[in-house]
């Protein structure tokens, strides 16, 4: 094969895979498909705290758009971790109306890999860390 048939092929190859590679990239986003799946339904898609639920709560749902912007400009990224993960949990505030999603990772994971070894804390902390990375993603400038 000649060198430009082999630069044709390549790049015909590379014109067709990179619609491919942009679905797979899509798919990847583990941090948006945890959030459409778990949290959507009060927080809304754009997590400005509109989801369907946000009429059927007493509560007043938080709009995760802003959270950079009310901690000066920084997303804290520690304390989305822990409202997530359920170990941010003040006596003083009552009760949690968020589900601890910690434990419910933990439970999927056991599920899941029932018959396999796994580190559950390996499991939750990385669907967290892409839940949280999502989140940041979601900020106003």
């Amino acid at each position: 094969m000649t060198r430009t048939r082999l630069l044709a092929v390549l790049a015909g190859i590379a014109f067709l895979a990179t619609p491919v590679l942009a679905m797979a990239q899509q798919k990847a986003d583990l941090g948006k498909r945890e959030y459409d799946s778990n949290c959507a339904v009060c927080h809304g898609v754009t997590g400005k705290g509109d989801g369907p639920y946000a009429g059927i709560l007493d509560t007043r749902i938080p709009d995760l758009t802003v959270l950079s912007k009310r901690n000066g400009g920084v997303f804290p990224f520690a304390r989305v971790y822990e409202t997530i993960d359920g170990t941010n949990v003040l006596k003083a505030h009552g009760t949690r109306d968020m589900p601890i999603w910690g434990f419910d990772y933990k439970v999927r994971a056991a599920e899941y890999y029932q018959d396999h070894p796994y580190d559950p804390e390996a499991y939750v902390r990385g669907r967290i860390l892409a839940l949280a990375e999502y989140l940041s993603r979601l900020q106003t400038k």
